[in-house]
């Protein structure tokens, strides 16, 4: 692939995909997505690894996704030929709803550094990460409604997750775009920091990461999204498993020991 439109580095455990396809808005093609997958993998797959931030440079963190190479595209050819067109086309999507819940998945901590303005697919990719950090200059927005489908790898479900219903139909729905402090207010975006700064203060809160427990940040992960679908009772249940593992597993006793 064109490997300087979103090239993957590597610095103190912390792994960075920098979108830098300036002259598209950073609009995301198919060999970009599979920089994404090879991203994840390597997280995914190796102890030194801790994170991995995803970014870019210039006006755009991303316009979504490059409508002239999209990820699984279908021509109207094939549309029109098959008698399982609605199948294929299902199919073929799925092969980016799964890198999103790949990215969901991993026990790993996941950040988006949005520089910049983010639509369509930037909002759905940030919405199925852990953290999201962006400039005052970002905005967000989901303008598939504007395109005649809807948001459909997360941009819907997950949006609605983190926001709520009402947001949801103002960004999803009417396909209204959000400014930097608007997302803050609205618990779409965790801070905002100064263009000047952003990178350092994003690669500080990384580094604050790689401090904890690996352990301890992957099942934290996964209790908090399991949290989302279960009653108070199975919550507290749950609590208490993972705890009693955790204090069992020598962190604890390292932890104590540091304050004895």
């Amino acid at each position: 692939m064109p490997i300087e439109h979103a090239p993957i580095t590597e610095r103190d455990g912390i792994l960075t995909v920098t979108f830098t396809r300036e002259d598209k808005l950073n609009a995301i093609s198919a060999d970009m997505t599979e920089q994404l997958w090879e991203a994840v993998r390597m997280l995914s797959a190796r102890d030194d690894l801790r994170c991995l931030v995803i970014t870019g440079t210039g006006k755009y963190f991303t316009a979504g996704i490059d409508l002239k190479d999209p990820v699984g595209a279908v021509s109207p050819e094939e549309l029109a030929a098959s008698s399982h067109a609605g199948w294929k086309l299902r199919r073929n999507y799925r092969l980016h709803h799964l890198l999103y819940d790949e990215m969901e998945t991993v026990e790993k901590p996941i950040i988006i550094a949005a520089q910049g303005i983010a639509l369509g697919a930037g909002v759905e990719m940030a919405a199925s990460c852990d953290f999201r950090f962006c400039t005052p200059q970002a905005e967000f927005g989901v303008p598939e409604v504007n395109l005649g489908v809807m948001a459909g790898s997360g941009g819907t479900s997950r949006l609605t997750r983190i926001v709520g219903p009402a947001w949801a139909k103002y960004i999803a729905m009417a396909g209204m775009r959000v400014s930097a402090d608007r997302a803050l207010s609205i618990g779409l975006v965790h801070d905002i920091f100064e263009a000047e700064t952003f990178m350092d203060q994003v690669y500080e809160f990384c580094g604050r990461l790689t401090t904890i427990s690996p352990e301890v940040l992957g099942v934290t992960k996964l209790a908090i999204d399991m949290y989302a679908d279960m009653d108070r009772t199975a919550q507290r249940h749950v609590d208490r498993i993972i705890v009693t593992g955790l204090m069992n597993s020598g962190e604890w006793d390292k932890a104590r020991d540091r304050f004895s």
